[in-house]
């Protein structure tokens, strides 16, 4: 079971919050009225990994291309002002498939959990996406990263999913499946709970086994579908580098990659995407399902952020300020670019509306239903929202344009509207913003659970990559 939280400091962080809007969280009446003539969507949820904000070509990237997340731009929303729900991906993730802040968890203390932990994870009695569209009569299906905890205790056939294939853990070699390098590291490739082997490389299996999971959907039987890869995260590997699959000697890859090799992962994972979209095209059901492509956290070592600074692990923007798309042609007109400001944790709400459900009442999301401004014209909701990370003692609220950022005993404030490189340091000159920005990350921060010595975390320090050499960890 989740730990409980303090009543009172709950209701406190309530009167601060405009997340918790409940008009945006129900269903509108002719949104319903549409649901019971068109059938529920189905819903294709794509999450890379590591992806930095302007890895896409459409967000930016002149280096290479990605054709079939460009178009899927073309086709739906872009966002520009979207992030995740933190700076490392198992606590995302748990923000991700609750709706809520992942801090309402022990396990989304994790930043991030360690390999496959079976003693942290998510609790299988926890609501869920999966959980809530399945009692709305959806089939359910995840192909590729779970992170979210391992067997015997954890695992998605536990928490809402009908049918999975994938990796367990945080990371595995793209050739070998394995979670970490040489002869003796351990496998961590399955179907469902069993273990098994595959040969190929990891992107492309997870868009085929996705392919041939819709080609074997029909109208009428709405599914949900989440495609989480691990695209592009370390080790540098691309579609034909199996010869550095078996020469590297530490899966996290610290001596190897390059932005070439790095283009080949990213447009191997475009590629991979398009095949999946492709397949639903063939089968007839591209107009009435829901695809949302996004990242669990901000870039890492050879990403591209800009126009923001940092990386994963940081509370900066461009640990956390990610790519995000949304196609429904059924519902949402293409060639849209929204400045809505965005988090992981509003998909759950989200797509709950668009499936005509709610999220439990005893686990009310923490996230906001997107849809009035996607699909009714509604003017962007401004946005308080919170982060905190272990590793240099980070903090941040984003309100509205403003920004407050705390690194070790750093403290900034920044307007982002003016300075999204997060350069002009406006604490002096605002000091009753700052304090009251402050004030509510204090208020919000009580009705979480705290951070614990146990509580593991993970930085990047200035002896594995030089442009990282401070603040130091704590």
């Amino acid at each position: 079971m989740s730990q409980p939280i303090n009543r009172k400091r709950r209701a406190m962080f309530k009167g601060l919050s405009t997340l918790a809007l409940a008009p945006l969280v129900t269903p509108r009446a002719g949104q319903a009225a549409d649901i019971r003539d068109k059938g529920q969507p189905n819903i294709l949820f794509i999450l890379a990994d590591d992806l930095g904000y302007a890895d896409l070509s459409v967000y930016g990237n002149r280096d290479f291309k990605t054709p079939n997340l460009d178009r899927l731009a073309a086709q739906g929303v872009r966002f520009t002002q979207a992030y995740s729900n933190s700076a490392v991906c198992s606590a995302t993730r748990f923000g991700l498939i609750t709706g809520r802040y992942q801090y309402r968890l022990r396990g989304g203390l994790e930043e991030p959990i360690a390999g496959a932990s079976d003693t942290i994870g998510l609790p299988p009695d926890h609501p869920s996406l999966p959980s809530l569209l399945k009692a709305a009569g959806y089939r359910t299906a995840l192909f590729g990263k779970w992170h979210l905890g391992s067997l015997p205790n954890f695992g998605p056939l536990k928490s809402g999913y009908d049918t999975f294939f994938g990796n367990y853990g945080g990371g595995i070699d793209y050739f070998t499946h394995k979670a970490g390098a040489g002869p003796n590291a351990r496998g961590d490739l399955y179907e469902g709970e069993v273990a098994v082997e595959e040969v190929g490389y990891y992107t492309d299996l997870l868009g085929d086994k996705a392919a041939g999971y819709i080609r074997k959907q029909k109208k009428g039987q709405p599914f949900l579908l989440s495609l989480h890869y691990t695209a592009p995260h370390w080790p540098w590997e691309g579609p034909q580098d199996e010869e550095v699959s078996r020469q590297i000697e530490n899966i996290f890859h610290y001596d190897g990659g390059n932005l070439a090799t790095y283009a080949k992962m990213v447009t191997a994972l475009d590629a991979s995407i398009g095949r999946v979209l492709k397949a639903l095209e063939q089968q007839g059901l591209a107009e009435n399902t829901i695809v949302v492509f996004s990242s669990d956290n901000g870039g890492e070592r050879f990403s591209q952020t800009w126009p923001f600074t940092g990386q994963k692990t940081e509370l900066l923007e461009g640990g956390i300020r990610v790519p995000a798309i949304m196609r429904w042609p059924a519902r949402i007109k293409p060639n849209q670019v929204s400045s809505q400001v965005a988090i992981s944790m509003d998909w759950l709400p989200t797509l709950l509306a668009a499936a005509g459900t709610a999220p439990a009442a005893s686990h009310p999301a923490d996230g906001i239903n997107l849809l009035p401004a996607l699909t009714g014209g509604a003017a962007p909701v401004e946005r308080t929202l919170f982060w905190r990370y272990k590793a240099n003692a980070q903090k941040a609220v984003r309100a509205g344009d403003w920004k407050y950022l705390k690194l070790n005993d750093n403290e900034f404030l920044f307007n982002l509207a003016h300075d999204q490189r997060e350069r002009a340091n406006l604490a002096a000159k605002h000091p009753d913003k700052l304090a009251e920005l402050k004030g509510q990350w204090e208020a919000w921060n009580a009705g979480m659970l705290p951070i614990t010595p146990d509580v593991r975390t993970h930085g990047v320090s200035g002896k594995v990559q030089a442009d990282r050499y401070g603040p130091q960890l704590d």
